[in-house]
């Protein structure tokens, strides 16, 4: 590959994988892309009480499913004097409490926290085709006359199901219906009586048991959907309603015709499911999200180092956008300065200053030293000891300014130390050598110019968009990268130079 090439390639690896690390983090892992973004997490709590019979005893608790769409943290189980295990499978979690004796009514509890999660994961395994249902008469025949009925005005089996339960909630119902209604009394009943209609398609069905995720709700109820295989998906629907789909904020707590709890040895005296909504950081949700996933990518973050360096870091990622706004200015815009990337760290200095405190204290510091600077030229002195002298002499006007705006109160004056005092000093250096050998104007011109590119720098880098990325995102400099390497080809006209060549682009009158 040609080196006209490589850096194109280069350019655009770097721009894609920092854009490919931050959409992962954002859209798989859950991270906002912007700062003060919160979200919904609810904490549920499942009670069961029971009270002692004879014998040793053993309690079983269905939990909630972790591919529900939907992340389980921090479950905890209350039940002293009881021995817990836990059991689980890719679609089905229990936990079984048990007891040699029990004496008195015991309640155990278990409590957990319910985050969003938006993986798409399998919802069940693939099924057999179940058998036709073996019904005695009057009941055979009617299912087969309703499955014949039914397929004759539906095309495939998602409008068959939903014919199927249209007619069971209809108003209207046939003589084979109300036979089969007969004896239904519950939502649950009437979703296995879809289950029964739909096996005489010979279609795949399940049961499937959750609750809705509401607000400080003390006795929730389970609401139980209907499942339906259409070979190459499983596909929800309400049996009561008929309406197609996950409801929003319904959880999947468990799969199939088990109960929600049992009990052997003892008496199940009530069971009861309460839920709370709490508002938080969605930036902390997703930092646990990415925990529990045991993401590496996951860990890309500053927030995983400890907070005494994390301000840090924060500042010296922020540091490649400002180097990105000089690399603009000096090959595009083509200002001038004292030093290629001097003007980021005197931005960095005002970040402790504020823009136009910082830019007052700048001017007074540099103007003070070049009087210093160019009395020391008179004693002739040489480079070194020159340059020792004037960051000395910085030094004491850092220290000076300090003093006397603590004296009249004004404490903006005491952040002048956190200056780079040796990058000043080496700006004053050279401005006083520029100003020796192309005179004032230029020398003026170019201290200017660095001051300029600092405080625009400083804007930038004051963003809090820009100072939340670097932080939970910091493979945005991937990109900030390849930006500058992109522009580091241009051999252009700068700005100035078009207006300083202006004459040239001016055709003569005939």
């Amino acid at each position: 590959m040609s080196k006209n090439r490589q850096w194109i390639v280069l350019s655009l690896l770097l721009v894609l994988l920092g854009g490919l690390l931050f959409t992962y983090k954002v859209v798989r892992l859950g991270y906002p892309p912007f700062p003060d973004q919160t979200s919904e997490q609810w904490t549920i709590q499942a009670r069961v009480e029971i009270h002692p019979e004879q014998g040793p005893v053993r309690a079983s608790l269905l939990l909630p499913s972790r591919s529900s769409g939907y992340t389980i943290s921090d479950e905890n189980f209350i039940s002293r004097g009881f021995g817990l295990t836990l059991e689980e499978d890719l679609f089905r979690r229990q936990a079984d409490w048990a007891i040699r004796r029990l004496r008195e009514p015991k309640t155990l509890y278990y409590r957990a926290t319910v985050i969003t999660d938006t993986r798409q994961r399998r919802f069940a395994n693939t099924p057999e085709y179940p058998p036709f249902p073996d019904l005695e008469e009057p009941w055979a025949s009617a299912l087969s006359d309703f499955v014949g009925e039914v397929r004759s005005e539906s095309a495939d089996i998602e409008s068959f199901t939903a014919a199927v339960l249209a007619r069971l909630g209809s108003a209207s119902q046939d003589e084979n219906v109300r036979l089969f209604l007969a004896d239904v009394d519950t939502p649950i009943e009437l979703a296995r009586l879809a289950q029964t209609l739909l096996s005489g398609a010979r279609i795949p069905t399940l049961l499937v048991h959750g609750v809705m995720l509401q607000n400080d709700v003390q006795r929730a109820a389970v609401r139980t959907l209907l499942g339906v295989y259409n070979g190459d998906e499983w596909l929800l629907f309400d049996p009561q309603t008929g309406h197609q789909g996950k409801p929003e904020e319904f959880l999947i707590w468990w799969r199939g015709e088990e109960e929600l709890a049992s009990v052997e040895g003892a008496a199940l005296h009530d069971l009861q499911i309460s839920i709370r909504q709490r508002i938080e950081s969605a930036l902390d949700l997703a930092t646990q999200r990415a925990e529990l996933k045991d993401s590496l990518i996951g860990q890309i973050s500053v927030l995983h180092l400890p907070i005494q360096t994390q301000s840090v870091y924060e500042v010296l990622l922020l540091v490649p956008f400002g180097i990105l706004v000089i690399v603009v200015l000096r090959n595009f815009i083509g200002l001038s300065s004292f030093g290629t990337f001097a003007p980021v760290l005197i931005a960095l200095a005002f970040r402790e200053t504020e823009l136009l405190k910082g830019i007052l204290l700048f001017i007074l510091i540099v103007s003070m030293g070049l009087v210093f600077r160019f009395y020391l030229e008179r004693l002739r002195l040489l480079l070194v000891p020159r340059l020792a002298a004037v960051v000395t002499i910085v030094v004491l006007l850092m220290t000076t300014i300090s003093i006397i705006s603590h004296q009249i109160g004004t404490e903006t004056g005491l952040s002048v130390s956190l200056f780079p005092m040796v990058i000043i000093s080496m700006v004053i250096e050279r401005m006083s050598i520029v100003w020796e050998e192309r005179g004032a104007v230029t020398s003026i011109r170019e201290g200017l110019g660095s001051l300029l590119m600092a405080a625009l720098a400083y804007l930038v880098m004051t963003l809090d968009i820009l100072a939340y990325w670097v932080t939970v995102f910091p493979e945005v400099n991937l990109i900030v990268l390849g930006l500058i390497v992109t522009l580091g080809r241009y051999t252009g006209f700068r700005l100035t130079e078009l207006v300083r060549f202006r004459q040239l682009t001016d055709r003569p009158e005939n």
